[in-house]
């Protein structure tokens, strides 16, 4: 009886807060020849040479590339291998660990239920998590791993956490030292898991720590999203996983996309790699095991870095944005509160004058077009942990994707020379 009351308690919640039909209907991604929406072929051809050769000259093992405008896939094939052990193809539909990529997709769910009225984004964060309450500001740390703290001059609210402005740190890849320890000593779970434990677990541990700055004062890349991940959770009713695949994956056709891998599509998942006396080896553990997404207790659903997917599926996402919000006839987020995550919502205190940063991306201005290279104007971007990047840039309508699956490579170029590369084959 109580497992029916949790499903009826499930199903007229998804029901209430389905996602609403749109009155605009925008095709899905399909394929189509580069010359019908204004790219040329031969110019193209110029990233096939770039992803052959970084293959060919061991940048990198194997690298998956897409490229779509207008809403049609000009580029999407896959070159070298997806494991060094078994030597097996890459293909184009392989699965990679898209980590940080993961944080997109988190905010949009995140302004899906702002969209419904359930917070404002100056919240403090408090509210709904009270672990955060009083919140503090490292001051020293001392070898024994005791700290002092001064109080935080205001609250964490949902906005800093969104725009990586709360003062909250990211443990082990942290650029503090301090904030290593501090994190480690704590327990907190940085990245993902395949350990027992829940991202409400984590979070609670996090919120009883310092913080670098006073929330507001300055962008430090954090466990935030993480935070928001919880949040959700706790605002929607229902675990993080099931949130992403009810509400944004399924309805937007995103079938590859998942935290933990179904076993029929654990074969698709490419290997972690990097070098060794420069030979391709398999990535090995270390604060994290690569073998996640394959296995696990799979409950730690990290609203920062624990998505799987593939370049198509990441680009049906994007082309979501794109398209202001919307896929297919499914409204995901309004026009409005589109053009509002993509404004600058940090000021001036963002490394660097070419870009600003919104509510989910780095966002490039008319500093950064002019510099060359980056795209347009309003171009949106970011990338993963494990050598994946994508942009998407709104005044082309084009789409940019480069899946890669390595880490400790110094000689990789793929990203920028892709994104380069794809601007230049614009021929309209």
């Amino acid at each position: 009886m109580r497992n029916f009351i949790a499903f009826l308690f499930t199903f007229c919640t998804l029901a209430v807060f389905a996602q609403t039909k749109s009155i605009q209907t925008s095709p899905v991604l399909t394929e189509a020849a580069a010359a019908s929406v204004g790219m040329s072929e031969e110019r193209l051809g110029r990233i096939e040479r770039m992803c052959r050769e970084a293959v060919e000259k061991s940048q990198v093992l194997g690298v998956v590339a897409l490229v779509a405008r207008e809403g049609k896939i000009v580029l999407y094939k896959a070159y070298g291998m997806a494991d060094n052990e078994t030597g097996r193809a890459l293909q184009r539909d392989d699965i990679f660990r898209i980590a940080s990529q993961t944080k997109a997709i988190t905010s949009t769910a995140v302004m899906m239920l702002w969209e419904e009225g359930k917070f404002r984004l100056d919240d403090p964060i408090s509210k709904y998590i009270p672990e955060f309450k009083n919140e503090q500001v490292l001051d020293s740390l001392y070898a024994d791993g005791t700290y002092t703290t001064t109080p935080a001059s205001t609250p964490i609210s949902i906005r800093h956490l969104l725009s990586h402005t709360s003062g909250v740190g990211y443990g082990i890849i942290d650029s503090d030292k301090r904030f290593k320890k501090i994190y480690q000593d704590a327990g907190v779970t940085d990245l993902f898991t395949t350990e027992n434990i829940s991202i409400e677990e984590s979070v609670k541990k996090l919120a009883k720590l310092p913080l670098h700055h006073n929330p507001g004062e300055k962008f430090t890349y954090s466990e935030g999203l993480d935070v928001l991940g919880y949040f959700i959770e706790i605002m929607s009713g229902l675990p993080l996983d099931e949130f992403f695949r009810t509400r944004i994956l399924d309805p937007l056709g995103m079938t590859d996309t998942w935290f933990y891998l179904p076993e029929s599509k654990q074969d698709r998942l490419v290997s972690v790699q990097t070098k060794k006396e420069d030979k391709w080896v398999k990535f090995p553990t270390t604060f994290y095991d690569p073998d996640y997404p394959r296995k696990g207790a799979r409950r730690f659903f990290s609203g920062g870095a624990g998505l799987s997917s593939t370049a198509k599926d990441y680009a049906t996402f994007l082309q979501m944005y794109l398209n202001n919000g919307e896929l297919n006839g499914v409204r995901i987020l309004s026009r409005t509160t589109v053009k509002m995550m993509l404004a600058n919502q940090i000021g001036t205190i963002w490394e660097g004058d070419d870009a600003h940063f919104g509510l989910a991306f780095q966002v490039i201005n008319q500093k950064g077009e002019d510099m060359g290279g980056q795209g347009s104007a309003g171009t949106f971007s970011w990338g993963g942990y494990f050598n994946t990047q994508y942009f998407a840039d709104p005044v082309e309508n084009t789409i940019g994707i480069i899946m890669k699956q390595t880490q400790d490579i110094s000689s990789d170029e793929t990203g920028w020379k892709f994104r380069q590369l794809v601007g230049q084959a614009i021929d309209d």
